[in-house]
C-alpha cells in the first residue's frame, strides 16, 4: 500500500509539472527576452528597443492626426515582431498550424500597440508579451483541445487571459493569483483550475518517462482499475457454480487459484497423481465456463 501511494503521488506530481510546463515556459520566454541572447529571440538591442517603443507610444499617444498615431503604433509592432514569432514557435507541433499561431500572436501585439495608455508609465514589453500569451492560448481553447475542459473553465481561461493584461499594465508586473482572482470576483481555487487546464490540449502521454532517473514510463504507474473491476466480476459469477461443485473439486480450485500451488503439490496434498490433478483441473475449466455462458 505504501509503495502504491508513493508511486500515486509521484505521478501526481508529474502530471502537474506537464500541466504548468507550458505556462513556464512562456515566463522563460519573457525573462530570456528582458536578459540575455536565446536561440529563436532576438537578443541584441532589446532594452534600446523597449526604450524606442515607449518613446514611439508616447508620441503616439500625444499625436492628434490618427494616420501618424497609427503609423508611429505600427513602428513599435514592427520593432518587436521577433518576440510574436518566437512565442508562437514556443507552440509548434501542438496541433495547430505554427503560421496560424504566428499570425494570432502579430494581431494580438498590434491590439496590444494600439490600446497601450503610456501615461500610466509601464512598461509595454510586459503588457504586450501577456497579450500575445493571451491570444495564443485562446487559439488552443478555441480550436485545439484534445481533452476539453468544462466550458466554464474555458471561458474562464480567456477572463484571466485579459485580467493578466489589464493587471500588468496597472502593477507594472505579473499579477498574483489572488490579484486576478479578485479583479475577476471569482475563487482563488477557480483561477488555479482555469491555468491549471492550459495543458489540455497536448495530454501526457502514456510512454512519458517519469521519475528521477527516467526509469520508468507513466502508463506503468497508473492502477489498473478495469481489471480490478473485471476481477470483482467474475467472482460474483463464478461463486453460484463453484458452490455446486462436489467438496473435491472445490478443493482443487482453492489449492490451485487460491494458494497457487502445483499440480505436483496439489496431487500430494489430495492423494491424487498429477496426470489425474490436470484432468481435473483442465474438465473444471470447461464445466465452469459452460455455466458461465
Amino acid at each position: 500500500m505504501a509503495s502504491t501511494a508513493a508511486r500515486a503521488t509521484q505521478v501526481a506530481a508529474g502530471l502537474a509539472r506537464q500541466r504548468a510546463a507550458t505556462h513556464d515556459d512562456l515566463e522563460r520566454t519573457d525573462r530570456r527576452v528582458s536578459t540575455g541572447p536565446a536561440t529563436d529571440l532576438p537578443a541584441p538591442g532589446t532594452c534600446e528597443r523597449s526604450a524606442l517603443s515607449q518613446q514611439l507610444l508616447a508620441r503616439a499617444a500625444c499625436e492628434a492626426d490618427p494616420v501618424e498615431r497609427k503609423r508611429l503604433q505600427d513602428e513599435v509592432v514592427v520593432l518587436h515582431m521577433g518576440l510574436a514569432r518566437a512565442i508562437a514557435a514556443r507552440y509548434r507541433g501542438r496541433g495547430i498550424a505554427e503560421e496560424d499561431l504566428r499570425q494570432a500572436a502579430t494581431m494580438a501585439l498590434l491590439k496590444a500597440a494600439r490600446a497601450f495608455d503610456s501615461a500610466r508609465g509601464s512598461d509595454f514589453l510586459p503588457y504586450a508579451v501577456v497579450t500575445m500569451k493571451g491570444e495564443v492560448k485562446r487559439q488552443f481553447r478555441d480550436y485545439g483541445w484534445m481533452v476539453r475542459p468544462p466550458r466554464p473553465i474555458q471561458k474562464l481561461q480567456g477572463d484571466v487571459s485579459r485580467a493578466q493584461g489589464e493587471l500588468i499594465q496597472r502593477l507594472g508586473r505579473s499579477p498574483r493569483v489572488a490579484e486576478v482572482a479578485e479583479h475577476l470576483g471569482v475563487p482563488e481555487e477557480s483561477v488555479v483550475e482555469a491555468l491549471s487546464a492550459d495543458g489540455c490540449y497536448t495530454p501526457t502521454s502514456l510512454d512519458a518517462p517519469v521519475g528521477v532517473d527516467g526509469a520508468a514510463v507513466l502508463g506503468e504507474l497508473l492502477p489498473d482499475e478495469g481489471t480490478s473491476m473485471s476481477e470483482a466480476e467474475a467472482r460474483i459469477m463464478l461463486a453460484p457454480a463453484v458452490r455446486s461443485l462436489p467438496e473435491r473439486d472445490r478443493e482443487i480450485l482453492y489449492l490451485r487459484f487460491f494458494k497457487q500451488q502445483t499440480q505436483a503439490q496439489i496431487a500430494q496434498e489430495v492423494g491424487l497423481t498429477q496426470m489425474q490433478v490436470s484432468r481435473i483441473l483442465s474438465r473444471l475449466l470447461v464445466q465452469l465456463r459452460g455455466k458461465l455462458s
